[in-house]
């Protein structure tokens, strides 16, 4: 059930109607929500529902126990106990191939034949998601910065929160959890912004995010020779754009879904490309993610409480298992240490000249801004690449410098030229736009969604595409 469908859509009104015409009893409103967000999985695939509840078990009996005895080792105990039976989950349904095959090839290179086949375990769409959602929870309550005091059902919705549980944001406790025991209240105003933050993400997805992909980024990502060095390099630029619409297009229809709910949702995005250093970006691009790794990887860690060489290394390993969390493949490891070496550079480079510049000049921002770009842009050959092989022989035909445009449609060039307009607006014209939408009488604010569902329906790709993030 994708969100840019029409069965989602339907799915979202019933939902609606049913929380609001019991919301001022607590378990009618959260039982809607736990039901509605077990059949909206289940729709995917039930079995994986199973798993989550086995999450939700050891993490629900984790929690009450660290509040029932505070002895320093116990809890430490129940800590550990948790995070392992999360992490163990995610390692054996997403990486044990991964773990197995590499394992095969070493042995094989020392000489000990093994015969690799392989486990063909089901990845339950959202795992990655779920399981550090999971993690942080548990954690905050052995910091004493959350209170145990939900239930189970609370704990299990919680984790399986259907606006968000396939790809984030990745929401803190204090930003759901919490809130469950709050009266809802949905005024005009709220719905109406809400709506437009759904009518934005999916008009995001299929006008500008999968127009670019069919019309450019998958052919030519399929097979690189084939195209001139100018279009593999527009179709680089190309996949950095459409990962950006399609993903922030979920985080849009998330947000706009909760809140249709009463619950505010964290913002995942805040334009990225305009990042001057990639310390910058990471704070930009999936902020939900970016933000996690930070408290429950590099704080643990050390930080930059250690000397020198350490906070290097603890930039290394985050950057590295971010890259990884991605999936199970190799590559993605690559690419978040090819990010990590870059953060070095740039730390390094502060500890040269006596810290962080604390102010821009026009010049220099233009400067940062190009060049983050440009890394960002062609860092992802990496990960857009089937393959390690392939994103080799997509870097030898930009190298080969054949002009040529040819392949390059007329829509892609207009959905790239839109996708940098928008990127680049001001965050004021999207409050106006939202503002403006919400002041309009409903019959006109009706008419302008048909209308985008007419535009769509025109120009929009009929072939139906999940989100890039769904695969992570």
């Amino acid at each position: 059930m994708y969100f840019h469908s029409l069965q989602f859509l339907a799915f979202l009104v019933v939902s609606f109607a049913l929380y609001w015409a019991v919301h001022r009893s607590k378990a009618a409103r959260l039982g809607v929500l736990l039901l509605a967000s077990l059949a909206f999985y289940a729709a995917w695939s039930p079995f994986p529902i199973l798993i989550f509840v086995w999450c939700a078990v050891v993490d629900f009996l984790a929690v009450k126990g660290m509040a029932r005895w505070r002895r320093p080792g116990v809890r430490k105990l129940l800590l550990a106990v948790s995070v392992v039976s999360d992490i163990g989950v995610l390692c054996t349904f997403k990486y044990a191939d991964l773990f197995y095959s590499s394992a095969a090839w070493l042995l094989g290179h020392l000489g000990v034949e093994v015969r690799y086949e392989p486990l063909g375990l089901l990845l339950p769409i959202g795992l990655s998601f779920v399981t550090f959602q999971a993690v942080s929870l548990v954690v905050d309550v052995y910091r004493g910065q959350l209170e145990p005091t939900h239930n189970f059902w609370e704990h299990l919705l919680f984790l399986l929160f259907f606006p968000q549980v396939v790809a984030g944001p990745i929401v803190r406790a204090k930003d759901l959890l919490s809130r469950f025991g709050d009266k809802p209240v949905l005024d005009a105003d709220t719905g109406a912004r809400a709506l437009y933050r759904i009518a934005t993400g999916i008009a995001k997805k299929l006008l500008i995010a999968d127009l670019i992909a069919a019309g450019l980024v998958d052919r030519v990502f399929a097979d690189p020779t084939l195209y001139s060095s100018a279009e593999c390099l527009m179709a680089t630029l190309g996949y950095t754009l459409q990962l950006y619409f399609d993903f922030s297009a979920y985080s849009d229809i998330a947000i706009g879904s909760a809140a249709l709910f009463g619950f505010p949702l964290p913002e995942n995005f805040n334009k990225p490309y305009l990042a001057r250093n990639l310390f910058e970006f990471w704070n930009r691009w999936h902020i939900s993610l970016s933000s996690w790794l930070r408290d429950y990887v590099y704080i643990p860690l050390g930080g930059n409480r250690r000397s020198r060489p350490r906070v290097l290394l603890n930039l290394m390993i985050v950057m590295t298992v971010g890259g990884l969390w991605h999936g199970a493949d190799w590559r993605f490891a690559l690419w978040g240490a090819i990010h990590g070496v870059g953060l070095v550079v740039i730390r390094s480079y502060w500890w040269l000249i006596g810290g962080r510049p604390k102010q821009h000049t026009l010049l220099g921002s233009a400067v940062g801004i190009v060049s983050t770009f440009a890394i960002v842009v062609f860092t992802r050959i990496v990960f857009r690449a089937s393959d390690l092989t392939m994103a080799r022989v997509m870097v030898e035909r930009l190298l080969d410098f054949s002009p040529g445009l040819a392949n390059v449609s007329v829509p892609v060039w207009i959905a790239m030229g839109v996708a940098f307009v928008c990127h680049y607006l001001p965050h004021r014209a999207y409050s106006l736009s939202a503002d403006l939408f919400a002041r309009l009488p409903v019959p006109v604010r009706a008419t302008a969604l048909v209308a985008l569902g007419l535009a769509i329906r025109k120009v929009g790709m009929v072939e139906v595409r999940p989100y890039i993030y769904f695969q992570f």
